[in-house]
């Protein structure tokens, strides 16, 4: 049990809250999603540290990913990506559909599902063609269609995601309401990321306009008004976020050019994601690696067993160097959920001690003012309260406490994010 709760975060909860029988016994853990054959294997790595993949089929390996995956193994998962990558294209080509959607079903797999996106923008029959198109995640087709590789055009990915309602007939003009709104639900979400030729705007696109967002709309019109006139898709925004919206990502940009919440926003800004917890690794040193030198950065935090967002924008680089970096435009703030953009904004007083720079740190922000320890106990322990590990919210180099509590948290998930002027 000791290694047990000590390799997998998953199986320290389970074991943690296991019943015990009257001999003082555990009862039977069942884990229906991983094969017992699967789970032999990752038992071995857990108990001696390696895994000789040379010795798995390919089908095997992706079977280990996902069963690493639900164990919180995150060491492994990169690990396990690298290898299909290089060593199984040719396999994963052959059965796409089952990549795509593995990949597409768990955040943590990016490195899959960059090779998915790849593969399509040079083969799109590849996911024209297959038999699971009208499952396939949103998340995938935007990517795909903000591609600037893609080798077809959005009117084509249109006339596909169209035909996965076999339901509806050809001819809009026999549509009922119910009818739009069933082909709306299916398009919703990636209409704002495409563009269309004023021909095919006229044949393909102006039947079904009652389901276009009235931004798109317009821009289309112009664009069969006006043939030199190209709508820019870089204007409709999306955030790979798992923690906040763009709603939330419109109101950071407004506190980087130090505007009030009712005045128009005059810079448009990327969020580029360089970094998350979940898929990277929650260690100091992962941070560090990844976004050391990197200045214009905002991270966001989720609390554990809590609906709480926090963050901070930090203008200047990230250092693994003891010490504090000095700037009179970082701010720190809360979000009180995903859903919800009711906040608390806190800009430095003390720019000399604005960002905490520390090897054994996360991104920090003050001295003490929100404090994010990278040690097994901030992000891994099941506790909140850690004697080895802990990250805190405490009033001191920023204007305002950003957590009414002053008690240490645990972080669910965090993400780093680039910002880029446009």
């Amino acid at each position: 049990m000791v290694i047990l709760n000590y390799r997998s975060p998953y199986l320290r909860r389970i074991l943690s809250t296991n019943k015990k029988e009257n001999d003082g016994t555990l009862v039977n853990i069942k884990l229906s999603n991983i094969l017992p054959e699967i789970f032999q294997i990752i038992l071995s790595y857990i108990y001696g540290g390696r895994l000789s993949l040379d010795d798995y089929d390919i089908s095997d390996i992706i079977k280990i990913l996902v069963a690493a995956s639900e164990l919180s193994l995150q060491e492994l998962i990169p690990h396990l990506q690298s290898f299909l990558i290089k060593n199984g294209t040719n396999w994963m080509e052959q059965n796409f559909n089952l990549i795509y959607q593995t990949s597409f079903e768990n955040d943590s797999f990016f490195g899959l599902q960059k090779f998915c996106i790849n593969l399509t923008s040079k083969n799109p029959d590849k996911l024209f063609n297959s038999v699971n198109f009208s499952s396939m995640s949103e998340k995938l087709l935007i990517s795909i269609i903000q591609d600037s590789n893609l080798k077809t055009s959005d009117v084509q990915i249109w006339e596909q995601v169209h035909c996965t309602n076999p339901g509806l007939s050809s001819d809009s003009s026999s549509y009922s309401n119910d009818d739009f709104n069933t082909l709306k639900n299916t398009l919703q979400k990636i209409i704002p990321f495409m563009g269309f030729t004023s021909r095919e705007f006229l044949y393909n696109v102006f039947p079904y306009r009652k389901i276009l967002p009235n931004e798109l709309y317009i821009d289309l019109l112009k664009l069969f008004l006006n043939s030199d006139y190209r709508p820019n898709k870089k204007n409709r925004k999306v955030i790979d976020s798992k923690i906040i919206t763009i709603q939330h990502v419109e109101l950071i940009t407004k506190w980087i050019d130090k505007l009030r919440i009712t005045d128009e926003i005059k810079n448009s800004y990327d969020f580029k994601l360089i970094f998350r917890g979940s898929r990277d690794g929650f260690s100091p040193n992962k941070f560090h690696e990844i976004c050391d030198n990197e200045s214009g950065t905002v991270s966001i935090f989720k609390v554990k067993y809590s609906d709480e967002i926090l963050g901070g924008y930090n203008p200047i680089e990230w250092k693994s160097d003891m010490g504090f970096g000095i700037t009179n435009k970082s701010f720190i703030f809360f979000f009180k959920n995903k859903k919800n953009i009711e906040h608390i904004l806190s800009r430095v007083k003390d720019e000399n001690l604005a960002i905490r720079y520390w090897d054994n740190y996360g991104p920090s922000f003050g001295s003490g003012d929100l404090t994010i320890y990278g040690g097994y106990g901030g992000f891994r322990n099941e506790s909140n309260f850690c004697s080895n590990g802990y990250n805190y919210c405490r009033k001191a180099s920023y204007e305002k406490n950003i957590r009414v509590s002053d008690y240490t948290f645990s972080v669910e998930d965090y993400e780093v994010f680039q910002i880029i002027k446009n």
